[in-house]
Formats: structure tokens, sequence, C-alpha cells
């Protein structure tokens, strides 16, 4: 049910995070996984890490904010791989501060990193899974598609947008058998979140405090669930949008 051998599963963001950590958990499930993102070097690496685990990777780089570029993406996988079975929209970036300092040129950055982007890509990969008769797509939104934060405007707009945006797709391609959904991890561990902890003074005491499991979350904590959402198990399961963030969500 939860196999995934012969499948094809593109990650946006995949050399690191939450991206990463997805990836390792697909890879892990037989998926060949295509590592997508502008660092080149850091996708190398990536694609390195899992091929030592045992699992099947290639790295393809792209601007997520690129109506062209992510075609090329696609066809590029589609070229060398044969197929599209699965995408993961991970690409995602954050710039925190509050609204009355935040110029247009930042606003426009994040959303069409974090929220654009979603949309470009699982455009482009209908009509292959459309064609091989279903597919999987899993947006990964955020906490902040449910809550605010003063400091994060745009982001928070980019993943209440992801939400929504699943919700349509969800409905939209339920007829060609692709299962959309979003995951909203909590506080996780990343590169990203290491720099908020910087910048946003009582940030780490706080996530402490409120998330009943008492910890961070780590990247391989995300792998579970991206099975789950890109296998078999979830047939029947579309337009939802799963937490994954250690009763952070449900804590009063």
């Amino acid at each position: 049910m939860f196999d995934l051998s012969g499948k094809v599963a593109i990650v946006t963001g995949g050399n690191g995070g939450i991206g990463l950590g997805m990836a390792r958990g697909l890879a892990s499930a037989g998926a060949r996984v295509v590592i997508a993102g502008r660092n080149a070097e850091k996708s190398k690496e990536a694609v390195v890490g899992l091929e030592r685990l045992g699992g099947k990777a290639l790295a393809i780089e792209v601007d997520v904010a690129s109506e062209a570029s992510v075609e090329a993406l696609v066809r590029a996988t589609a070229e060398r791989c044969g197929r599209v079975d699965i995408l993961v929209n991970n690409a995602g970036i954050n710039i925190r501060k509050p609204a009355h300092e935040l110029a247009l040129a930042e606003w426009r950055q994040v959303l069409d990193t974090n929220l654009t982007s979603a949309f470009l890509c699982s455009r482009a990969v209908h009509p292959a899974m459309k064609a091989a008769g279903g597919g999987k797509i899993v947006n990964i939104g955020s906490m902040m598609s449910l809550f605010g934060a003063s400091f994060a405007p745009a982001y928070g707009a980019s993943k209440g947008g992801i939400v929504q945006l699943t919700r349509a797709l969800a409905c939209a391609w339920a007829r060609d058998n692709i299962q959309v959904n979003a995951v909203l991890p909590g506080w996780i561990d990343t590169e990203l979140t290491r720099r908020a902890r910087q910048e946003v003074p009582g940030l780490n005491e706080n996530v402490l405090r409120r998330t009943p499991a008492g910890r961070w979350g780590t990247g391989e904590d995300m792998a579970g669930v991206a099975v789950f959402l890109a296998s078999r198990a979830s047939d029947f399961v579309t337009g939802a949008a799963i937490p994954v963030d250690g009763g952070f969500s449900v804590q009063g």
C-alpha cells in the first residue's frame, strides 16, 4: 500500500530541510526522486546522500517562480525518467518584516516563490499525470496557514493561499484521479527556522512551551506523511490540510 517502486517524484526545494526529509521518505519507499532547486551544488549533495542510503535520485536546476523554467523541469523529468507520478511543492522563502516595513518587491518575491510556484508546478505536471491515469500532489503549507504572525505577512498570506489552492486543485482534478493535499509543518528545525530563532526574540522558548511533544520537529518527521500522501494509501484523501506539528496547533 505504501510501495512507491517505479514511481517518479519531483520535490522542489528538496535539497534541504523539510524537502530533503520528504525526499528521503519517498526514496526509501522506492520512488526515483528528482531534487529540483536553484542551488545546483546543494542539490548534487542531496542526491549523493540519497544514493548513499540506497535511493535513486537526480538533480535538475530550476527557478520555481519562472514559468519557462518550471515547464523545462517537467519536460526534463519526463525525458530522463519516463514519467511524473508525484509532485511535492516545497520550495519556499520568508522575509521577516512587519507589513509597514515590507517593500512591494519583497512581498512579490515571497508570494511568487511560495505560492505562484505551486500553481506553476502543479499546472505543468497535470497533463502527464492525467495521461498516466492519476498522480499525487503534496503542497507544503505552514502553521502560518492557520495562525497570524506580525513578522510574516507575506509568508502567512502565501501559506494560507497554499491551502485554498490545494482545495481548488483537489476539486478540479479529482476526476483525473489526481489527489492534491497539503501538509502544514509545525516548527521544524531547518536552516530557515534557525535564522528565525536569531531574528525573533523568545521564539525558541515559545515553541518548546506550546508544543506538547516538547521539541522542535526534524526533517525526518516529515518523511512518513510524504509517503502516505504519495502512495495508494491516500487514494481517497484529497483537499486535506494535515498538520505535522507535535500538537502545536491543538494546544491552547
